[in-house]
């Protein structure tokens, strides 16, 4: 680290590039202007790509890196498309700009699984157009056409087998206007799309030059931790400041809005003690009664209440009263924290014409636009640097610490981090909601699903993020899985209560699936019981026949010996998902002994999420499923007590350990098809496949998670 800093060096030590302009309202990925590009760099033909004389090949990408594997599944797409050799490409990561956004939902943020299932035609012309440019200055050279050569490992060939390499042909190729609907690969000519490929990110994390966000620094950098309400509502009535200013290395106390109060300090340390210090007497809680069973209690009355229409198909109500068996049953699902391994950060430096930020941010446009707003300056005076973040699953995109940092460097003029603690972490997190449902179903004669009709009961996360999307009552998040699930059944009704309650809730891996999917799944397995028959072969019969959520149950019950006698003192159960334009399954193998304690000795998971980009980031994103399945499926609640969050820590919030993690296989489905998503889908089925084999061991059903495992300590 350079003692001093200045805008100037940082540009040039991190080789920045900000690029291209939005033309009509659309964005414009390619930047062809060959006066654009630093001499170094001679081939600048994209945003996203740059090729030097030295055939060095760098990408781009605007995406976080959450250890997902997308600053190498990115430019995999992009290398296969330009016949690039592999060993030559680096990746960077990119500042916020318009470049970077997603084609789709028009902000740079990271989440969704988009990261490729939005760009993937967008990544692929990015290869292609280059490719064909770099053709054409071969061919100048060699006055042929260019249709008459070829590409390979990163060079251009000659009909008679003699080749340039692309950084001897960069300089004449960005003389060349770029393509905009360049030819694209056939599948069967992919060569490092579904190839093993070594991580691009791995080394640096490996020797530690990896800089996170809760390492960044910077000369005259101070620290900055911020005193919020322990209780819903309330405000601080009385504080020490002389106490805490008193506190050595504390160098001012800020009152925020929101009622916070920041401390700002030289080392982290003092900063905390400094909060301590200030003693804050808290107003009362608007809702002093808020508890665990105060919220149980709330639930279940919400789930009395009329709902708001969701779905409507046949007549349910009809289909009900003339069915041959009806079950009904209700699950509950409990408040969970993100519970990620580094906690929420983000530095910034306020200047009088500039402002700079340092954030492990999910959401690189919304820190942007946040910041922007803060100091009155115009959005392309922000500069957004995407650190690498030690896990997010969606809280990374809440702005709270950009304001934070912003507000304090703007009024001690001088760099800011800010930096919560654990504790901070949990009892101000924006929690994935609980959910507490209630559904109705009826079977024929046959054992076949006649009507389904289904209530939730559930806080929306869009009212507080994304009004817009919410028509006539329904936030279209709290009935993901519900509404779009994978079974055809002729008559349908969901219905929707939206709970009100002062919980701040948001963004939680795979959104409202990661809820839904566990009700909808353990309940098709207390239909097939109903009905006598096998869990696989009763979804099999009420899905859409060759459908893909079809074939992947298939491919996971193949792959699991689901046909096979189970060990003796184990039982299997299954459970199936389709979301974010994939599908994914899963097979638990278990025991239950007669203390009533589980034991995951297998977990089988399959996934189809089309062309299978880098096969083993997918593979490491299901495995973290399950992991992260099981965690939520056995452990992991939100406890609230005397009108606020009670959990304070790990202590209070025990995850799943290594000695717990089960034999873990997955099978990826082979086809051609446009990339998917893979982050989200990989969750939803893990706990349901977990509760099915359950209770195909014990004949205990559970119906909440975490699981209620006192019910099995009961069984006779």
């Amino acid at each position: 680290m350079e003692t001093k800093m200045t805008r100037r060096s940082f540009l040039k030590k991190s080789s920045l590039v900000i690029a291209v302009s939005v033309v009509s309202g659309d964005l414009d990925l390619f930047n062809c202007s060959s006066a654009q590009a630093a001499d170094s760099l001679p081939f600048k033909p994209h945003a996203f790509l740059e090729i030097a004389e030295d055939d060095t090949i760098t990408v781009w990408v605007g995406q976080t890196n959450l250890g997902q594997g997308t600053h190498t599944g990115i430019p995999m797409v992009i290398a296969d498309e330009l016949d690039a050799a592999w060993e030559r490409v680096r990746v960077k990561t990119a500042l916020a700009s318009d470049p970077f956004k997603d084609p789709v939902w028009h902000m740079q943020v990271t989440g969704g699984s988009t990261s490729i299932r939005h760009r993937w035609d967008m990544l692929r012309k990015v290869g292609a157009a280059s490719r064909q440019m770099l053709k054409k200055s071969a061919a100048e050279k060699w006055e042929i056409s260019h249709e008459e050569c070829i590409t390979k490992n990163g060079r251009v060939i000659h009909p008679d087998g003699h080749s340039l390499s692309y950084g001897q042909l960069a300089a004449g190729a960005a003389r060349f206007e770029v393509p905009k609907d360049p030819p694209l690969k056939s599948p069967k000519d992919y060569h490092i799309m579904g190839t093993r490929r070594n991580r691009l990110d791995i080394p640096d994390k490996v020797m530690g030059r990896t800089v996170f966000g809760i390492d960044f620094t910077l000369p005259g950098i101070c620290i900055g931790v911020v005193a919020r309400a322990p209780f819903t509502g309330a405000s601080p009535q009385s504080y020490d400041l002389d106490a805490a200013l008193a506190v050595k290395g504390v160098i001012k106390v800020l009152p925020l809005e929101n009622n916070r109060i920041a401390v700002c300090a030289e080392t982290t340390w003092a900063a905390m003690t400094g909060r301590d210090a200030l003693g804050i007497k808290w107003s009362k809680a608007t809702l002093p009664g808020l508890d665990d069973e105060f919220l149980d209690k709330f639930y279940q009355e919400s789930l009395e209440k009329k709902g708001s229409l969701a779905k409507q198909t046949g007549d349910a109500g009809s289909a009900l009263a003339k069915s041959s068996k009806t079950m009904e049953q209700s699950y509950r699902l409990h408040y969970i924290s993100h519970a990620q391994v580094e906690p929420t950060n983000c530095t910034a430096h306020v200047e009088k014409e500039r402002c700079r930020i340092w954030a492990p941010t999910q959401g690189a446009t919304l820190a942007q636009m946040t910041a922007s707003r803060l100091t009155g300056l115009p959005p392309e005076k922000v500069d957004v640097m995407i650190l690498p973040a030690g896990g997010g699953f969606g809280l990374r995109g809440e702005p709270d610490p950009v304001i934070d940092a912003v507000l304090l460097s703007k009024a001690l003029d001088r760099p800011v981090k800010v930096v919560n603690t654990r504790e901070d972490e949990f009892r101000n997190d924006y929690f994935r909601p609980a959910n507490q449902s209630r559904i109705r179903a009826g079977l024929d004669q046959d054992g076949r699903i006649t009507a389904w009709s289904h209530k939730i009961a559930a806080q929306s996360v869009m009212k507080r993020l994304m009004p817009q999307y919410i028509e006539n009552g329904i936030d279209p998040d709290a009935v993901s899985g519900v509404r779009d699930m994978v079974y055809s059944i002729p008559n349908q009704l969901v219905e929707y209560v939206m709970v009100e309650l002062p919980i701040s809730v948001g963004w939680w891996r795979s959104v409202g699936y990661s809820l839904n999917t566990f009700i909808v799944e353990s309940f098709m397995d207390e239909l097939a019981h109903a009905a006598g028959k096998d869990p696989l072969e009763f979804r099999l019969e009420h899905m859409e026949k060759g459908s893909r959520a079809q074939e992947v149950l298939s491919l996971v019950a193949d792959k699991g010996g689901w046909k096979n006698p189970a060990p003796i003192g184990r039982a299997r159960g299954i459970a199936v998902a389709s979301c974010f334009e994939s599908f994914a399954a899963h097979m638990a193998e278990v025991s239950v002994d007669n203390k009533g304690n589980i034991t995951v000795h297998r977990m089988v998971c399959a996934i189809d999420c089309g062309t299978a980009v880098y096969p083993d980031a997918i593979r490491a994103q299901a495995e973290a499923g399950v992991v992260m399945g099981l965690s939520v499926a056995f452990y992991e609640k939100i406890n609230f007590a005397g009108g606020g969050v009670k959990t304070s820590n790990f202590s209070e919030y025990p995850v799943l350990t290594m000695a717990e993690v089960p034999e873990i296989e997955v099978h990826i489905a082979q086809n051609n098809l446009k990339a998917g998503g893979v982050g989200e889908p990989v969750f939803p089925s893990v706990a349901p496949a977990v509760g099915n084999a359950v209770f195909r061991a014990t004949g205990v059903r559970l119906r909440e998670l975490p699981f209620n495992r006192e019910l099995l300590k009961k069984r006779g």
